[in-house]
């Protein structure tokens, strides 16, 4: 038996139920140290047992009951306004709550100190835990009530089953449970804890991967979140626009001797840095137009080199005069500097492409070979210093496929995805690239609930993802054709479990 599951397929709940109700018996009377207690309490999972021992250590009393909620609900509200789990519930309540009103379960979402923030579910079943304190307000942590899945799983940092008599506290025992926690996706910490409360069916083993999947989907929302924020704020930096008159005859960018003219111009400069310092910076260059757009460069986009990594190791480089495969490390060079207009340090770029083993002398002798390489195929791509960064931008397919999901393309982003950004790379920056697109592919399919792009991503990317395929079932129509093959994936899915 998994530590984290509460049942082996097929086993049954009942004895299973017996067998823990004389072990918790045994460990409040006897402890855990004469011999005839260790041999009964033999047949706990170490991580219950270790759990209970936490409990016994902090004095708690398994006959108390849980406290009375500490906040009101007006207090909740603005505590779930301003939470970061409170601006996912919408994922949680979309792939949870149907399943627990229709299968008798409580869902309840809980802050990193185990509070409960929210609960809802079957209407019958909530009134009854409100009576044994799980409402929001109260605090579920194993500090407060003892083991429990929403207190034991932010306590050991990992989802986890509690069935009946495995709760610490006896009030609990008839319920059973499964929680896992929400992670910051910055920085890891724990955020808080999603549950699922009920009869035995809360512990079943199906239902594990069922929650899992709710955290997946509300790290890769909080994800977007982050990115959305970043992207605003970027978007609210202003433009400096700088008017000449052309009088010197110089163009600003090209410095002592650069090309004549009268026709006054303009500069934009970005925020980033200072003028002066954008002017002086060695190497930096400046746009410099008359504010029209000549032909030139309304085709500038469809010449601008292009990296195709999805689903590509080595990845492909396309630019006006033709396409190259590029190597492992030149490509994970140019991932970075392209998902970095702004440039990357010698530093940063060293753990981007190498991770913490990598040096600044090793990526100096591979930016080289890589400038050398650009120059030989004829790639219009130069890589400027201090900071590394690109001289003209570099389309990447991978990149292009976020911003489609962003804008609410699926279907253009489904068609333009070729699997996982190079597969084989580990380098640190396609690694997480590549966690970054699936996730968000994944998570806009679900919410979007299309059945024609869900269908065609379950066939070609999904072909083990439960969730997806019961997302499916929930969205096709009654006649449809392919119910009869959703429903054969989804057995095949929970045989394999």
């Amino acid at each position: 038996m998994s530590d984290w599951r509460a049942l082996r397929v097929g086993e049954s709940v009942r004895e299973r139920r017996a067998l823990l109700e004389l072990a918790h018996e045994t460990f409040v009377t006897d402890g855990a140290n004469n011999p005839e207690a260790r041999a009964k309490l033999s047949l706990l999972r170490p991580v219950v047992l270790a759990s209970w021992l936490r409990s016994q250590k902090r004095t708690i009393d398994p006959d108390h009951a849980p406290q009375q909620a500490s906040l009101t609900r007006a207090a909740l509200d603005d505590v779930l306004a301003t939470h970061p789990i409170g601006k996912v519930l919408p994922v949680v309540q979309r792939l949870l709550l149907e399943e627990a009103n229709d299968s008798g379960f409580i869902i309840a979402v809980g802050d990193a100190a185990g509070r409960l923030l929210w609960v809802d579910g079957d209407h019958t079943l909530r009134s009854r835990a409100e009576d044994m304190g799980f409402a929001a307000g109260v605090d579920w942590s194993e500090e407060a009530v003892g083991t429990s899945a929403p207190g034991s799983a932010i306590a050991i940092n990992h989802s986890i089953q509690v069935l009946g008599a495995e709760h610490y506290a006896r009030a609990v025992h008839e319920w059973s449970c499964t929680a896992a926690p929400v992670h910051d996706p910055e920085s890891g910490a724990i955020l808080g804890v999603i549950d699922v409360t009920g009869g035995d069916g809360a512990a079943s083993p199906h239902l594990m991967p069922l929650v899992e999947a709710t955290v997946a989907a509300v790290h890769a929302e909080l994800k977007l979140a982050s990115l959305r924020a970043l992207i605003d704020a970027e978007r609210q930096l202003p433009a400096v626009r700088v008017m000449m008159t052309g009088a010197t005859g110089a163009k600003i960018g090209e410095g002592a001797g650069g090309a004549t003219g009268a026709t006054p111009t303009a500069v934009s400069v970005g925020t980033g840095a200072g003028a002066d310092d954008a002017a002086g910076s060695a190497g930096r260059r400046l746009t410099v137009g008359t504010g029209q757009r000549s032909p030139r460069q309304a085709s500038q986009r469809q010449l601008a080199p292009r990296l195709v990594a999805l689903g590509r190791d080595p990845a492909l480089l396309e630019h006006a005069g033709g396409t190259h495969p590029i190597g492992g490390r030149h490509s994970e060079i140019l991932l970075a500097l392209a998902a970095s207009p702004r440039g990357r340090s010698a530093a940063q770029l060293t753990d981007d492409v190498y991770g913490e083993e990598g040096t600044e002398q090793t990526l100096r002798a591979e930016i080289v070979r890589l400038r050398r390489w650009l120059a030989a195929a004829g790639i219009a791509i130069e890589i400027a210093s201090r900071p590394y960064r690109l001289d003209v931008p570099l389309r990447v397919d991978a990149l292009e496929a976020l911003e489609a999901l962003q804008r609410g393309a699926h279907r253009l982003a489904l068609a333009a995805y070729e699997g996982p950004l190079m597969p084989v790379s580990d380098a640190p920056v396609a690694v997480r690239l590549r966690g970054e697109v699936d996730a968000t592919l994944r998570e806009a399919l679900l919410q979007s609930a299309a059945a024609e792009p869900l269908f065609d991503y379950a066939q070609n990317w999904a072909l083990t993802d439960a969730e997806v395929w019961q997302t499916l079932l929930q969205v096709l129509p009654p006649l449809s054709p392919k119910r009869a093959r959703v429903v054969a994936k989804l057995a095949e899915i929970a045989a394999l479990a």
